[in-house]
């Protein structure tokens, strides 16, 4: 059975089982702190388990893109060496929130399993909760019940805590599970040894297909238990893996899913799957990667240097590197493959197919950002080992280039091992150990339960039309953490506060009480659906009615940058075509940012027309339409705009100014006239085809027109309030090259004419040309007496040092002979006197510089220098 078929069966059995198909949610979480990535199936639908918010069906069914790369679930460097971790993987599920539970749960399951797709019921074991004494938990008798109508008791297995209780986190829904393997071994293997004893102990060929949660418990901070309101199911099946059963073969990366990937590879590699297990490894792994690494981009997350994006990036280079070490791919390479992958998998995930040009754009641009940081790599590592005395490497060298320059330690480890040297693993370890602690350290936090003052309060978000507003406290909890200290988080029963999302940061302002006593709100965010304002203090009076006061003018100015953002998008469509798409923004009270895909840098001319475009809207007074919980077909059939990686419900907002229609929640001005002007700071290139605007509107331009006026009438008064100080600039500039050429001519007649003088200075020291001095020349200087001397004189050794505005610099020349014969290396010389000016460099065995801060040192390296030849 195809792939595709696979997919489409399961979700057409739950359909007719009443249940709603939904599409797969962006893999990167924007409401949920506690995770990264959708890590589970479950991972978007949090806020109904957690009850804050109604599902429009309380059935629904769906395969959810997942990716398992950091936090608890982490399969990251299992990946390419077994036959079933994934780091992105799809989920198929089923859900029911408070409506049907174990019994229809475990039926469907069997049905859909064994009469469906056929799995015979001997390949098959179960395994259900034994219960917990710590947790006060019995075992789920109830499930085993419900399996004995469908399976021999004998292939019933329990499970412990760690393999059949699921937990959101450390706080939040959870329950026991039942979970169902497969056991896909010949007849001759399972003779030998039966399957229940191999379930769960990681065995390629017995392994779990599905997951089926029975949410019924809260688990609070203090680690008790509580029921809740209503019952949950939820489910999780992997894809892969049961393709895997139903196509007849032992591993993951022989199903359909995955062998169009392999064959490219093997095309565009010269390598062959199945003939050398390095080979294999190497590319199980880019053939996994590249499918996380595209639908990220796809679903809006550019690699990068922070949170969401590293990961993105560290995936994607741990395939470059395997390709690099084990497939002598010494150029881009993984970015073919996305064609591949868009013709398998863009039907079922439209993204895909709508944004491959960008992903293929920002795979390449990566591949040959990390190659060139590979061979910078090799050059240090080389140095490193120049350096080392005795044949290991330590582990804090080896660190070092791992966390600065990103060198991937296998390969260090391989690159050494051929060099017949060894790396220091256990002071590797100990350094990147070193690191993880203080990384966990500042992050560590702690919350408290919800303090509930006032039970069932929905919650309402008023911002939209008023900025302050009398309110009630439903519930409160304390945050600590190292790096933020104590917190308190506060719900009501209203709020006129903005919550951070869709860009746009939170609002700020302040509580007030009937005694006249203020709390600051210094923050406003939204998690699983629901509003928290973050607070230093708690207010004293709690059960009594505050004022909530939003800071105004913040939010006029945030609501002027944000209402210029989708002003912005309109004009760069019109000017640079509709390929332009949003990548991504941020919207601040004092600037703006707007990520977009272009492929090349915007011209003076083509700024001056988005900006023109924009203010001409802004002049023509243009009114907000705003329409709220409308139907998104409904919306987006009028002409709104969806971005991809948003994720939209049933009813949608839009914001309309002219022919601008964008789906938003964010705040907006009544009139663009409000805005007054809009000005663009900056545009640079963020990845291949990404660029980035940074703008600022309102009081931010009159600041800025203010400044750069005072600037002006600086200037001015330094060149003497000519009439024309332009033409003046540039008088001086050509004035300026052309003194500049006659210095440096100066200087070279200068560097001539001493060469005589430092000639009859050499001193013979053991057959070797040597001479130490501090000449008055620059950089440029040096290096040309050098090379003249050395050209005129055999075996010699220079060691030149001149001071320049504060500064020291150090140049060697040393003869190739003598580098040859006595194993002198310039770059290593400077680099060791270097320490006497307080600085450092390099270059190559016979002419390196090094530059440091302190000219006073230049006496003592120099004296140190004759040491090398003596």
């Amino acid at each position: 059975m195809k792939s595709q078929d696979v997919r489409a069966k399961f979700l057409s059995f739950f359909e007719e089982k009443q249940h709603s198909i939904v599409p797969s949610a962006p893999m990167v979480l924007k409401d949920d702190p506690t995770l990264m990535f959708v890590n589970a199936g479950m991972a978007p639908f949090k806020e109904y388990f957690l009850g804050n918010a109604e599902p429009k069906n309380k059935r629904i069914t769906d395969t959810q893109k997942c990716l398992r790369v950091s936090g608890k679930h982490n399969d990251l460097e299992e990946v390419g060496y077994d036959t079933y971790h994934h780091t992105l993987f799809e989920m198929l599920g089923n859900w029911s929130f408070g409506d049907y539970f174990k019994e229809e749960a475990i039926a469907w399951a069997w049905e859909l399993l064994t009469d469906v797709f056929g799995i015979d019921k001997d390949m098959l074991y179960v395994s259900v909760f034994e219960g917990n004494k710590e947790d006060g938990l019995d075992m789920d008798t109830e499930a085993f019940d419900i399996w004995k109508k469908y399976i021999s008791e004998d292939r019933i297995l329990t499970g412990d805590k760690k393999d059949n209780f699921w937990e959101m986190g450390d706080q939040g829904p959870c329950g026991p599970c039942s979970e169902i393997h497969v056991d896909i071994r010949s007849a001759e293997e399972k003779a030998k040894v039966p399957g229940k004893d191999l379930v769960n102990q990681d065995h390629p060929q017995v392994v779990e297909i599905w997951n089926l949660v029975f949410m019924q418990y809260n688990r609070k901070a203090n680690g008790s238990l509580e029921s809740l309101p209503n019952k949950h199911i939820d489910t999780g099946m992997g894809f892969e893996r049961l393709c895997m059963v139903l196509q007849g073969v032992q591993s993951n990366y022989d199903t359909d899913v995955f062998t169009p990937i392999i064959k490219e590879i093997e095309t565009i590699t010269n390598k062959t799957y199945r003939k050398d297990e390095k080979v294999d490894v190497a590319i199980r792994v880019i053939a996994d990667h590249v499918r996380a690494v595209a639908f990220s981009i796809a679903d809006g997350q550019l690699p990068s240097n922070t949170g969401a994006g590293y990961v993105i990036r560290r995936i994607l280079r741990r395939a470059v590197r395997y390709g690099f070490t084990f497939l002598d791919k010494k150029e881009p390479f993984i970015y073919r493959l996305v064609d591949v992958l868009d013709k398998k998998m863009g039907k079922a995930f439209p993204e895909l197919k709508a944004q491959k040009q960008l992903v293929e754009n920002v795979i390449k641009e990566e591949e040959q950002s990390f190659l060139r940081t590979l061979d910078q790599g090799l050059v240090l590592l080389n140095r490193i080992v120049e350096e080392t005395k005795g044949d290991t490497v330590s582990g804090a060298k080896a660190f070092e280039l791992y966390d600065t320059y990103g060198f991937p330690i296998d390969l260090t480890a391989l690159i050494l091992s051929e060099k017949d040297l060894k790396l220091d693993e256990a002071g590797f370890n100990e350094e990147l150990q070193k690191q993880k602690n203080r990384s966990r350290a500042a992050s560590e936090t702690s919350t408290e339960d919800w303090t509930i003052l006032i039970e069932d309060e929905d919650e309402e978000f008023i911002g939209y039309d008023a900025l302050q507003v009398n309110v009630k406290l439903t519930r409160y909890r304390k945050v600590s953490s190292k790096k933020d200290g104590d917190m308190y988080q506060l719900v009501f029963n209203l709020t006129p506060f903005y919550p951070e999302g869709g860009g746009q940061v939170g609002d700020k302002g302040y509580l007030e009480d009937a005694y006249g006593d203020v709390v600051y709100v210094l923050n406003t965010k939204k998690e699983n659906n629901v509003i928290i304002h973050f607070t230093e203090t708690l207010p004293k009076h709690l059960n009594e009615p505050f004022k909530a006061v939003v800071d105004e003018k913040q939010r006029h100015r945030t609501e002027c940058n944000h209402t210029a953002t989708h002003l912005l998008h309109q004009a760069l469509r019109s000017i640079l075509g509709t390929h332009v798409e949003q990548k991504g923004s941020a919207v601040h009270s004092k600037y703006l940012r707007f990520d977009f895909s272009h492929f090349s840098k915007l011209t003076e001319d083509e700024i001056r027309d988005v900006e023109s475009f924009v203010n001409a809207r802004i002049n023509g007074k243009i009114p907000l339409v705003e329409k709220r919980n409308i139907p998104k077909e409904e919306a987006i059939a009028a002409g709104a705009m969806s971005l991809f990686g948003e994720k939209y419900g049933d009813t949608v907002r839009s914001i309309q100014f002219g022919q601008s229609i964008e789906l938003c929640g964010g705040t907006h001005v009544k009139n663009t006239a409000d805005i007054w002007h809009f000005k663009i700071v900056s545009e640079g290139a963020v990845a291949a085809g990404i660029r980035r605007i940074e703008a600022i509107t309102g009081d931010a331009v009159k600041d800025f027109y203010s400044e750069n006026n005072r600037l002006f009438i600086e200037m001015k008064g330094l060149l003497n309030n000519v009439k024309e100080p332009v033409k003046a600039l540039q008088n001086l500039q050509e004035e300026n090259t052309s003194l500049k050429k006659q210095i440096e001519a100066l200087l070279k007649d200068k560097a001539k004419n001493i060469k005589g003088e430092l000639k009859s200075e050499l001193t013979e020291i053991n057959g070797i040309q040597f001479l130490a001095k501090k000449l008055d020349l620059d950089a440029a200087g040096l290096k040309d007496v050098a090379f003249e001397l050395g050209g005129e004189v055999e075996h010699l050794f220079l060691l030149f040092a001149t001071e320049n505005e504060g500064k020291a610099l150090l140049s060697c020349y040393i003869s190739k002979d003598l580098v040859a014969s006595k194993g002198l290396n310039a770059g290593q010389v400077v680099r060791e006197l270097g320490k006497f000016i307080q600085g450092g460099g390099g270059g190559q065995p016979f002419f390196a510089t090094a530059g440091g801060k302190n000219p006073e040192g230049i006496a003592q390296a120099l004296a140190e220098a004759k040491k090398y030849v003596s």
